[in-house]
């Protein structure tokens, strides 16, 4: 069975350079076995990185063993669907790529959240609201 997005849609590939995804296949394919959650395809800026930075989730140091590049603002990132909302409560959401955020991230942010801060355009672009 396909993975959904947000939309019910079929899932699309999130970023390949740097691979993403909590398995790195490109995907935010968020199974039970992601116990984190990292369904959010999630375009960086320097804010959201600082802010995470600042929370104690460092996404711009290397981490060969987890085979985490560090990111850069414009890369596209699998990120946990709490951290994003952590960052929109504190003013610095990242912009999110619906047809690439797995529809687990509705588990943790209300679907409108999402969609304010969405930087794609589905087929039928009148459920964006």
């Amino acid at each position: 069975m396909a993975e959904r997005n947000v939309l019910g849609s079929e899932l699309t590939e999130c970023g390949m350079d740097p691979v993403t995804g909590y398995y790195r296949t490109g995907r935010c394919s968020a199974d039970e076995s992601d116990l984190g959650n990292h369904s959010v395809c999630a375009v960086m800026t320097a804010e959201f990185l600082q802010h995470q930075q600042k929370v104690g989730n460092d996404l711009v140091t290397p981490r060969p063993e987890w085979r985490f590049p560090g990111l850069r603002p414009g890369d596209r990132w699998c990120v946990v669907a709490v951290r994003w909302l952590q960052a929109y409560d504190d003013g610095c959401a990242a912009p999110v790529v619906l047809a690439s955020t797995h529809e687990r991230a509705l588990e943790a942010v209300p679907l409108e959240l999402l969609q304010q801060h969405a930087v794609d355009v589905p087929d039928d672009a009148g459920s964006l609201g």
